[in-house]
């Protein structure tokens, strides 16, 4: 009877202990912690006015690095190992024991985050409240720090190979000068008149792309100033568009607008709104859509690891070409050559004209998610609510990149062009970038082009 008793008792101990370990499981399994803390990432960016090519680069990072600590937990992915340019094979998890990878994706992420923004200090203090929450699933000690452990080395790595990429070295490169004699090229704009930014951004290593010339869109209209010519009308078309611009068109405009260099006037003040970048847009729309479509922890990592490697190889591509061209911006050209006292709707950011970035990157992104989740995806947008706007529909992942590109020309700060071409060429970088990474041993089912 006693020998019973202390059979059932163990029975009892250990049924407890494995009901213990599925919760510990089924709670962090939950990618919500995973979209948490990109979230917190982009509100770094956003707090510390990161310029969009920064910010991108940022994204890559991070989220190559909670890719690669979760690749060990499914046998059928691939780290990016030998398929990114640079990355040599990573740190690997000891087989015969136990992890909680999600956990070691979370490390890797906010680790590198916490490198490569500014305030730090906040991101800190999340990082310490999502490692609570792990703590509290009930998940064993051994297997807490072991995880911990593991996500570390992989942040190291990748922290090691972003040294290599020549950032650093870029921040000491010399200003963009202004080329003042030549009447086509681009002018600072109002009200900052600010730098042109980061205009040596195509000395940056590219991630998947050969090189940062390697989608080289047409070049742009030549540039002229008499009335018949293809270049004023272009100019034209952006006033007249600028000057009667509905409802619709004004909502379409100010929900894409994503400039983290927005600046304010009042008198001899000046002071700056902070947004969200484009790239930091299409990571929103990534949770959204991963939300939607009920994916799970690993699923999602590979979602935002192929978007955010569109999005900074996009900007690379896309500064290559502004900087190429220098050409000027509507609001430069109309102010000088049609009406002086026209404005657009929305604020130009310091950069040359073309290609339009928002929609190469528009582009690539649409691609990259069309190619994991399907074409006629239904989705709904909300990223712009906290900044005080509704949120938007879309029937797919083109039609968002489509409207995003138009938008450009509605806010009058992109000639329609620079619209069309740019997503063009984002979209070329998106299919190259899909076609170029394996993230499965098996091949995975995706839209048709």
């Amino acid at each position: 009877m006693r020998n019973l008793r202390l059979i059932l008792i163990l029975a009892s101990l250990l049924a407890s202990c494995s009901r213990t370990n599925e919760n510990y499981k089924r709670q962090t399994q939950d990618p919500e912690s995973l979209h948490r803390s990109v979230k917190a990432i982009t509100d770094r960016i956003v707090y510390d006015i990161f310029s969009p090519p920064v910010a991108s680069r940022i994204y890559a990072y991070t989220s190559v690095a909670a890719y690669e600590a979760m690749v060990p937990s499914d046998k059928n992915c691939q780290s990016l190992a030998g398929q990114l340019h640079g990355l040599s094979a990573l740190p690997q998890p000891d087989s015969m024991l136990e992890y909680c990878f999600p956990l070691s994706s979370i490390q890797a992420l906010l680790m590198v985050g916490q490198s490569l923004v500014f305030s730090e200090g906040d991101l800190d203090l999340f990082h310490a409240e999502i490692l609570k929450e792990f703590k509290e699933s009930g998940i064993p000690s051994a297997v807490y720090d072991r995880s911990i452990d593991y996500g570390s080395k992989i942040a190291k790595h990748i922290l090691q190979w972003s040294t290599q990429d020549n950032y650093k070295e870029s921040r000491s490169f010399p200003k963009y000068t202004i080329l003042a004699s030549s009447p086509g090229t681009w002018k600072p704009t109002p009200p900052a008149y600010m730098d042109a930014v980061e205009p040596h951004w195509n000395k940056i290593r590219t991630f998947v792309m050969d090189s940062a010339q390697q989608f080289k869109p047409a070049r742009p209209i030549h540039f002229s100033t008499t009335n018949a010519s293809e270049f004023y009308k272009e100019a034209e078309a952006v006033y007249k568009v600028g000057k009667s611009l509905t409802k619709d068109q004004k909502e379409i405009a100010s929900f894409w607008d994503c400039n983290p260099f927005m600046m304010n006037v009042r008198g001899h003040v000046m002071y700056a709104t902070k947004k969200i970048s484009p790239g930091g847009h299409w990571m929103n729309i990534t949770r959204a859509a991963c939300n939607k479509k009920n994916a799970n922890f690993m699923q999602c990592v590979e979602a935002y690891a192929r978007v955010s490697l569109c999005l900074a190889d996009g900007f690379i591509s896309a500064w290559d070409e502004k900087y190429r061209s220098v050409l000027i911006r509507p609001e430069t050209y109309i102010n000088q050559y049609i009406d002086e006292d026209w404005t657009p709707f929305l604020q130009t950011p310091p950069f040359p004209e073309y290609t339009s970035a928002h929609s190469v990157i528009s582009g690539a992104a649409s691609v990259a998610l069309t190619k994991l989740l399907g074409d006629n995806f239904i989705f709904v947008d909300s990223t712009e609510v906290e900044f005080g706007m509704p949120p938007r529909s879309f029937k797919s992942f083109f039609e968002a990149s489509d409207e995003a590109a138009i938008s450009r020309m509605y806010g009058g700060i992109h000639y329609l062009r620079a619209c069309e071409i740019g997503k063009k060429q984002g979209r070329e970088i998106g299919y190259f970038i899909d076609s170029r990474l394996k993230t499965h041993f098996q091949s995975r089912t995706v839209a048709k082009k």
